[in-house]
């Protein structure tokens, strides 16, 4: 990390504005709670990787569990701290405790957990109305007898409503980041794709892109990859990554990491064969066209709602000019693709849920745009495109004067694509032959 930075790329004073723009959201004399993230375990002394709450991170920088803090326009930011047993150091490492969150977090407060039953109930007593990460709350406070008041009276929210809203549009800070989490992603990808040729298997192929990924930084994949050979292509969220990839066969990918807190998602469809078949190829155009109309309407001012219902439009014309369509077209699409368009990106991989497809877009805001199509091989129609997925997936940040595409490094064109897998399984062949 650089001097002034609590996580890396994000400055002290960073943290220190989004906690005060908060506080301008919220509603006079009321109180914020944001619970970290708790540990999750595979066995009973075995945990899974920790992964921190997105609100949490956003509001303090701090990456451990254990913590809750809480926000107000009386105390500013009071933290509550875990405290770390004699043996916590030798298992786990030294913990940030009081002090740290003083010095290092810059909190106004900040007391051991342990006294939050004292402390908290006073501050609930003193507030008019709650709000809390709903999804991460903890018993630490929500067993409190003054929480469950205020429950019960209907005073507490959900604190994502504001947060959400802070999140959606990113800083300079956050864009660089995502950046460069983006740029991780395709190189990663590319790297996996030329892989592809040699290693048609979906497993391998998963672990070449999350090896990919972390040797260029990346701290954990932003989801588990989605590597689906031929019919498996077919299935949107398919994560069993087992299978061999037949010759022929189309693989869709689906991958992004996590760089410091920021995610990328990107999804590129291929034949590691080197070539499309012909319906392959009539398929795949449709996709990549919509994929490219779609990102020209990405503009301040259009929406997810719109630029999806333009998608929609486009997909089924096509779908009903290559004959997979025929007869009520637009009931039988939501069949091949029940999906939005896109979505938010940033801490989260679907970012700032709360904010409506239908809030026109802002410079600063990222989106992906995912056109795709999905024929299950139980589907009524012709049996040539039966089992198929194809999707394209770029990441596109909102601009003042219309758009960036993050991952515009990553190749799409059917051209490119096979250009890049059969002049690299050349090249690799000639040095195999000449070793």
């Amino acid at each position: 990390m650089k001097e002034g930075e609590i996580t890396p790329g994000i400055a002290t004073k960073e943290y220190i504005s989004r906690r005060k723009r908060l506080l301008e959201l919220l509603p006079e004399n009321s109180l914020a709670i944001i619970a970290a993230a708790p540990v999750k375990m595979m066995t009973d002394v075995v945990p899974y990787t920790f992964q921190q709450d997105a609100d949490y991170l956003y509001l303090t920088g701090c990456q451990q569990p254990g913590g809750v803090a809480v926000l107000s326009h009386e105390c500013g930011l009071c933290m509550f701290m875990p405290e770390p047993k004699p043996h916590d150091a030798v298992w786990q490492g030294q913990i940030a405790g009081v002090d740290a969150a003083l010095e290092m977090f810059k909190a106004e407060e900040a007391y051991p957990v342990s006294k939050l039953d004292k402390i908290l109930p006073n501050m609930i007593k003193r507030s008019s109305k709650l709000f809390h990460n709903k999804l991460t709350a903890t018993p630490t406070y929500t067993d409190l007898e003054t929480f469950q008041n205020a429950a019960h009276v209907g005073k507490v929210s959900d604190l994502s409503i504001f947060t959400h809203e802070l999140r959606w549009v990113k800083s300079p800070s956050e864009l660089k980041l995502m950046k460069e989490s983006a740029a991780i992603a395709c190189q990663a990808l590319l790297q996996t794709m030329l892989h592809s040729k040699t290693y048609p298997h979906e497993g391998m192929l998963s672990a070449k892109v999350e090896y990919e990924c972390r040797m260029r930084g990346a701290q954990r994949m932003a989801f588990n990859p989605v590597v689906g050979g031929g019919p498996n292509a077919s299935v949107i969220h398919y994560s069993r990554n087992d299978q061999k990839i037949k010759d022929g066969d189309l693989v869709l990918m689906d991958v992004g990491c996590e760089l410091h807190g920021y995610c990328s998602d990107l999804t590129r469809t291929w034949p590691p064969c080197g070539s499309f078949s012909s319906i392959q190829e009539e398929l795949y155009d449709l996709i990549l066209q919509t994929n490219k109309e779609c990102i020209r309407l990405c503009r301040p001012g259009a929406s997810i709602r719109q630029i999806h219902n333009y998608s929609v439009e486009l997909l089924c014309k096509g779908l009903k000019e290559i004959g997979i369509l025929k007869r009520d077209a637009f009931r039988l699409y939501h069949q091949l693709n029940p999906t939005s368009i896109g979505h938010y990106l940033g801490m989260d991989v679907h970012d700032s849920s709360m904010i409506s497809y239908d809030c026109p877009l802002k410079p600063g805001v990222v989106i992906t745009i995912e056109p795709g199509i999905y024929v299950p091989s139980s589907f009524d129609g012709s049996e040539r495109y039966q089992g198929t997925g194809i999707r394209i997936e770029d990441e596109v940040l909102i601009t003042e004067t219309g758009c960036e595409v993050l991952t515009g490094s990553m190749p799409k064109e059917i051209k490119h694509i096979e250009s890049l897998l059969n002049d690299y399984s050349y090249t690799k062949g000639m040095e195999a032959a000449t070793v």
